[in-house]
């Protein structure tokens, strides 16, 4: 893996920096969490509903805000059926898919830290 530096006189939000660039998508507290529970959904969709029983302590306007900003960042889709009362279902896209093995990958090493520190 090739890092390149960033420059010291420039501001660190101004650069092209990709590890920015992903905290920008995916950096909040409840985004994470969100493509998680969808990507480990039985059928790989999961209504709001469900989502909101999932993803403890967000409140119903957060969840909707951080579902909005990842469907518009192509991360996941969101199907609406016309039913009464409207039933909405979110699933990863396939942009969304490729980022499950790194998030996987944190989960390992976070998973191997907490333990760690419980030996300390």
């Amino acid at each position: 893996m090739s890092k390149k530096p960033l420059p010291k006189e420039e501001n660190i939000y101004e650069t092209q920096c990709p590890i920015l660039y992903a905290m920008e998508i995916i950096g909040q507290k409840w985004k994470l969490p969100i493509l998680w529970y969808i990507a480990d959904a039985d059928h790989q969709t999961l209504r709001y509903r469900e989502l909101e029983r999932k993803v403890v302590g967000i409140t119903a306007t957060m969840l909707t805000k951080c579902l909005r900003e990842l469907e518009a960042n192509g991360l996941i889709s969101r199907t609406q059926y016309n039913t009464i009362p409207p039933t909405v279902e979110y699933a990863l896209t396939e942009r969304g898919k490729t980022l499950i093995p790194a998030l996987e990958s944190v989960y390992r090493w976070a998973d191997q830290q907490m333990k760690a520190k419980e030996k300390d």
